[in-house]
């Protein structure tokens, strides 16, 4: 039997997308240089990491937990990498000691490093049985101490050209970061649509203990899933820290809940099992047009974090409707 397009049930998922899209044409034929192609490389920039960081925080959702640690991560790793880059003869070296090390080397140090927080997170989850939430919280806290530690709460920079070009380069039209994102977004559809690891993911999502009883080994798939996570979160905090051209205790601060609103926004049920890389990518997109759109409305930074948070509140609450019209 053919479906109808129900256009009510459409607007209603789809509403705050709708909205935004609404805004930024508003927005894009009311002031000057919104539809350029320098803000729209400035889009495509800002929205590379944060597409990264939202893929790792959408395993952690579809199987019905959360990673609050996601921001504090990406803020360590870009902290990790700045450390082991800086040039050799810069005066305010954080490790005036170390030998110049190759960009490639350090970042695989930092994903091995980053890799143990979430190897942490999936077992103190998967065998403790702790409920996510606090779980990712103490570690959010855990990970913001270390962080201010081992850089004695000072800002660091004096990379040298090589780390900054990761950023700042492009391949003909495309910038490096983006090229970083796509990589990322193809190994993620392939590993949630092709792989055993997608499925057991999605099976823990609708119901753990069906999928327990299934044959699915719910430990192992929820360690690899907070693992994968904090690599990306780590390759993230690389790439931000090369294109701030700097980085501290404060990098990072709030990246998971812009995370979880642009999953959730791309349809990424808090209520786990459902989501999609290409609704991720979409939901990040529209976070990203939003903050743009009111910085070309020239509205003041600390509405646009009312705006922000007041759509993170709507996105979870218009899922939580759509969760239980199906129940």
């Amino acid at each position: 039997m053919k479906k109808t397009f129900n256009l009510k049930k459409f607007l209603s998922n789809n509403a705050i997308i709708i909205l935004i899209a609404a805004l930024a044409l508003i927005v894009g034929f009311t002031t000057d240089n919104f539809f350029s192609g320098s803000n729209l490389k400035n889009l495509i920039i800002n929205v590379s990491p944060r597409f990264i960081i939202a893929c790792g925080v959408s395993g952690c959702l579809i199987t019905k937990g959360t990673d609050l640690s996601a921001g504090r991560q990406v803020g360590l790793a870009a902290c990790l990498s700045a450390m082991l880059l800086q040039s050799v003869d810069y005066a305010a070296r954080m490790l005036p000691g170390l030998p110049d090390i190759p960009v490639f080397v350090a970042l695989l140090i930092v994903l091995v490093i980053m890799a143990v927080f979430g190897a942490i997170n999936g077992c103190v989850i998967a065998f403790l049985k702790v409920p996510p939430f606090i779980a990712t919280l103490g570690m959010q806290t855990i990970v913001y101490g270390l962080c201010s530690v081992i850089t004695d709460n000072q800002p660091m920079g004096g990379y040298k050209p090589s780390y900054s070009k990761v950023a700042l380069g492009s391949l003909g039209p495309i910038p490096y970061l983006a090229l970083f994102a796509i990589l990322v977004g193809l190994f993620m559809l392939f590993l949630y649509n092709k792989t055993r690891h997608g499925k057991y993911m999605y099976a823990i999502g609708g119901n753990e203990n069906a999928a327990q009883v299934a044959g699915v080994n719910v430990p192992a798939t929820l360690i690899r899933i907070y693992v994968l996570a904090s690599v990306l979160y780590a390759l993230a905090g690389f790439l931000v820290g090369a294109k701030a051209g700097g980085a501290s205790t404060a990098t990072g601060n709030g990246y998971e809940l812009e995370a979880i609103a642009a999953c959730t926004i791309g349809g990424v049920s808090t209520n786990g099992g459902v989501g999609k890389v290409g609704g991720i990518l979409i939901g990040v997109l529209v976070f990203e047009i939003l903050k743009i759109c009111l910085q070309f409305l020239k509205v003041d930074p600390a509405y646009t974090y009312i705006a922000q948070g007041l759509v993170i509140i709507v996105a979870v609450a218009l899922d939580l409707r759509k969760y239980l019209a199906k129940k």
